[in-house]
């Protein structure tokens, strides 16, 4: 009996020292487990750690195909644009010319008369003016020597100086001088150069489709109603047709002058509208940059910077800047007060002040309004 005993005892220390055992390897294989879990994860982390990592970087890498993209394609595509604003500029322009100025010349005052002959000249020309002038003027680029220049820094793409506010251009391959943006619609890049020529486009551009649209709102409404009623008209045709025979045939209520007509004022109300609300957007904010003195790309730079100088307890202070008054009289380049009327209300040629190299104080700024340096 007590054999017995013993025996099945030493069976049971067996059992639980098995036991025990298995459990001693199991743990020992989890702990395993999350160890190389632990170690694949912390060499991932120092492959990829970067400390200027941030949400922006990140987008900037998932939409890197969509830039390079966008980049061959709008190189190739610029004339096609450029071709698209002629086109369908000089479409509204002849329906103003055939459809709306007769009707103006035979309704109107002569005071009303003379204003529309005037003011509508007056914004074409400035329009096709400054159109030509963007997409024509080179936007200015650094020199590729070394030597020409100093204390600068080395565009890393180029491999050329690269002055104060000048940017590369993946599109055109080179460096730009006060680089704005590229414009697809000029197949140009926006810069030192050609910035006032661009930006007095969009304004008079705008102002043309604004004037346009509110000069043809009442034929608008009636070409609308004429075009619904011709729908009408034609649907009844049709079903009383349908019941005679092709004798009979009741000939067509509007003639294809008509039509042409009507439909021609709606394009134009529709496109000119568009087309106000889109580039005016466009202006306003670019009218907004030229106001602080900065540039699309500097305003990024700008507000990494302001932030980045925020935590550290600093203020920013843009360099570029003279305040708002002073900002546009040296984008537009009114140096005397009679230059608002011949450098901004006529086409003017002029160049901007300074070379896109260096950045001197202008002339026609008084006194620099902040410092040039963070504080």
């Amino acid at each position: 009996m007590r054999s017995r005993q013993r025996m099945f005892a030493a069976v049971m220390r067996l059992l639980l020292k098995c036991l025990r055992l298995g459990r001693r390897r199991r743990f020992k294989l989890v702990r395993q487990v999350e160890q190389l879990w632990n170690y694949g994860h912390l060499c991932l982390r120092s492959l990829l750690y970067n400390s200027f990592t941030n949400g922006d970087v990140v987008l900037d890498s998932l939409f890197e195909p969509v830039y390079w993209l966008v980049d061959h394609v709008t190189r190739w595509f610029g004339v096609v644009f450029v071709a698209l604003v002629i086109g369908l500029t000089s479409s509204i322009v002849a329906i103003v010319y055939i459809c709306l100025l007769p009707l103006i010349l035979q309704t109107y005052t002569p005071g009303w008369i003379c204003w529309h002959l005037a003011y509508g000249h007056w914004n074409l020309i400035m329009i096709v003016f400054h159109y030509y002038m963007a997409i024509t003027t080179s936007p200015g680029h650094p020199p590729q020597a070394k030597n020409d220049l100093t204390g600068i820094s080395i565009c890393r793409k180029c491999i050329a100086p690269k002055p104060a506010r000048t940017h590369h251009c993946s599109i055109c391959n080179r460096c730009v001088l006060k680089m704005d943006h590229h414009c697809p619609w000029l197949n140009n890049c926006v810069g030192h150069y050609n910035h006032r020529y661009f930006f007095s486009f969009c304004l008079f551009m705008t102002m043309g489709c604004i004037y346009c649209s509110i000069s043809g709102w009442e034929m608008f409404r009636d070409a609308y109603a004429a075009i619904e009623r011709m729908k009408l008209l034609e649907k009844e045709r049709l079903q009383v047709a349908a019941n005679q025979t092709y004798y009979q045939t009741p000939p067509p209520t509007f003639s294809f002058r008509q039509r042409a007509f009507h439909k021609s004022i709606v394009y134009l109300w529709v496109l000119c509208s568009s087309v106000a609300l889109a580039l005016g957007a466009l202006t306003l904010w670019h009218a907004a940059l030229i106001t602080r003195g900065e540039t699309s790309i500097e305003r990024h730079i700008n507000r990494k910077e302001r932030q980045r100088l925020h935590k550290k307890g600093k203020v920013f202070r843009n360099p570029y800047s003279y305040g708002s008054w002073d900002n546009w009289k040296v984008f537009l380049g009114v140096d005397v007060p009679r230059h608002w009327l011949t450098r901004v209300l006529l086409p003017s040629p002029h160049l901007p002040h300074g070379t896109g190299l260096s950045w001197d104080l202008p002339p026609c700024v008084t006194e620099q309004c902040t410092p040039l340096l963070a504080i």
